[in-house]
């Protein structure tokens, strides 16, 4: 767990050049991915976080290696974040036997038991349920862990939300809901959908400690998780943080995006996360264009190495395709 407020200011700045890499990491990774997808490298649905990484890194910063995490489709960040190689997500990408799921997943159903990473959920606030029987079984191990779970504003239409917080805050469960509010359910905005749309007082409506954040600073990010997590692991219950981001690009690479104008994009372009901090840590010494040069040119040198490997790599053999639905015991 990270100590956010007691850092010595020369650990400050490599901790905040560690979130940034980590940021770029996943930005690059996902515009690699646009391209392929275009391509017909990558086929079935993709659907990209750019804009959203500071929620991926902040939270993640904050965890230990017991920790789980429940994701939702949009989890190319968060299994990064977690720790999963690009190499084992990038095959997963095309479909191939390296992948993290064996390519049975694709880009919706990353997964990593070793990680405690559970996934990549197609279905909307389909990982909430998951989130409090993992907690539950925690809990009742004793182990010390907290489990996060990464959902967005339209979860709230939906059953599962309401009745996952309810039991949570019922039973103390030690879960981390962290909504990522876009402003956008699919293409719906969230004024047309929910009356109320202050959803971390919703979310305080259930007797749990909730509030909002800013969504595009990681280190704001970063510094609630950390007050959350601390809160839960010290027994008082789940928490919730609103974390209020915007994603730069259209719902899914099918998505026409008609719903909202340039001229709103843009003005979110202006708190790029990359962008909020790569001016922070200049403007303080912290970081030069030759080291934020090679920075990207290192990360972009990570992705290419994942796109060869996953060209390389073998998809799964057709006698395979039964395997995997039955738990397989020896004779």
């Amino acid at each position: 767990m990270t100590q956010t407020l007691d850092r010595e200011p020369a650990a400050d700045v490599r901790h905040r050049l560690d979130l940034l890499r980590e940021m770029v990491r996943i930005r690059l990774f996902e515009e690699r991915c646009v391209e392929l997808y275009s391509a017909a490298k990558i086929r079935g649905f993709l659907h990209v976080a750019i804009g959203e990484e500071a929620v991926a890194v902040g939270v993640n910063a904050v965890l230990d290696e017991g920790d789980a995490v429940v994701s939702t489709y949009r989890e190319h960040g968060h299994a990064i974040a977690r720790g999963m190689s690009m190499d084992s997500v990038m095959a997963e990408m095309y479909g191939k036997a390296t992948g993290c799921s064996r390519g049975r997943g694709g880009s919706m159903h990353l997964f990593d038991v070793g990680r405690r990473f559970y996934g990549g959920n197609a279905i909307v606030a389909g990982g909430l349920p998951l989130a409090i029987g993992l907690a539950l079984a925690d809990k009742m191990r004793m182990r010390p862990t907290v489990t996060v779970c990464f959902f967005g504003d339209g979860a709230f239409a939906e059953g599962e939300f309401h009745e996952c917080v309810n039991l949570a805050a019922l039973w103390r469960l030690p879960v981390l809901f962290a909504c990522e509010n876009n402003l956008y359910a699919m293409g719906t905005a969230i004024a047309r959908a929910q009356a109320e749309t202050d959803l971390a007082l919703r979310a305080a409506s259930y007797g749990i400690a909730a509030w909002p954040v800013d969504g595009m600073d990681v280190v704001a990010v970063e510094e609630a998780a950390d007050r959350a997590v601390d809160r839960i692991r010290a027994g008082g219950g789940p928490c919730f943080l609103e974390l209020r981001t915007y994603r730069f690009r259209a719902h899914s690479m099918y998505d026409p995006e008609r719903y909202r104008d340039k001229a709103e994009v843009a003005r979110w372009r202006e708190r790029d996360p990359i962008d909020l901090l790569t001016h922070q840590l200049t403007a303080e010494g912290g970081l030069s264009a030759e080291a934020r040069d090679a920075m990207a040119a290192e990360v972009t040198a990570e992705v290419d190495r994942a796109v060869a490997a996953a060209e390389a790599a073998p998809l799964e053999p057709a006698e395979d395709l039964e395997r995997f639905v039955y738990t397989e015991t020896e004779a």
